[in-house]
């Protein structure tokens, strides 16, 4: 089975499409979504209703989604980032709200083996920033391989015999084999706000079947989501940011 894994779109729906139009010609079988549709750029109606036709998908909240939905409080936020929190609550149409709230939090087991969630395991809103997270994330891991958001970085933590290693995954296209006795916690990156200085669009795809994991970085018109933010008055940062994958 090919699993298609995305996550931290974020308003960005320029990159959302290049990266469906990537999975599109992989025959995905199943969708792997980690949270985090809204928050930062200006197309969240668009995002929310072109991710409802994705099926079989597997989907989970993030913390910008439960912030807009008012689950979360804003106060938790940065100024821009909560700005962009506001902007999004007062143009988001009520169905595609409704849908926001709906969602479920992480984590959730798909197929018995594959664990997804946003932040960490153990806490939905916990950032994994290196080896002692990762080790505390395994605890709490019945699966195999384990896939996570939130931190905006592709990154791999392999587990074996309770030693624990982080790799953080560069380049545009890098592949990672399943090997039996070692357990996986990844980060695909983030599909519509990168943070490792490139500003391509992140994802990766898993097959069952031939025990890999690949992790791709697609282009997309950076320019036309930057332009869509600074009409929207948005903060201009956030524009800003994309152009230089921070």
């Amino acid at each position: 089975m090919k699993y298609f894994i995305f996550t931290d779109i974020h308003g960005n729906l320029e990159a959302f499409l290049a990266v469906l139009k990537f999975a599109r010609r992989r025959k995905i079988d199943h969708f792997l979504f980690l949270g985090d549709m809204v928050g930062y750029g200006a197309s969240p109606n668009e995002i929310i209703q072109k991710i409802q036709l994705l099926k079989p998908i597997s989907i989970i909240r993030g913390n910008h989604d439960k912030a807009v939905s008012e689950i979360d409080n804003v106060k938790t936020f940065n100024p821009i980032a909560a700005s962009a929190i506001h902007w999004t609550q007062q143009n988001l149409k009520k169905n595609n709200l409704s849908y926001l709230k709906r969602l479920k939090q992480g984590p959730r087991i798909v197929n018995k083996d594959i664990t997804i969630c946003h932040g960490a395991p153990f806490d939905e809103d916990h950032y994994i920033f290196g080896e002692f997270d990762a080790a505390e994330a395994f605890l709490h891991i019945k699966t195999q391989i384990c896939f996570f958001g939130h931190t905006h970085f592709p990154f791999l933590y392999t587990e074996k015999d309770h030693f624990v290693e982080g790799t953080f995954i560069t380049g545009d296209s890098s592949e990672i084999k399943i090997e039996k006795d070692i357990r996986y916690l990844i980060n695909p990156g983030s599909v519509g706000q990168p943070r490792d200085r490139n500003t391509r669009a992140s994802c990766a795809i898993y097959d069952s079947k031939q025990k890999k994991i690949k992790l791709y970085r697609i282009e997309y018109n950076i320019g036309e989501a930057q332009r869509k933010i600074l009409e929207a008055d948005l903060p201009a940062a956030l524009a800003e940011r994309l152009g230089l994958g921070i």
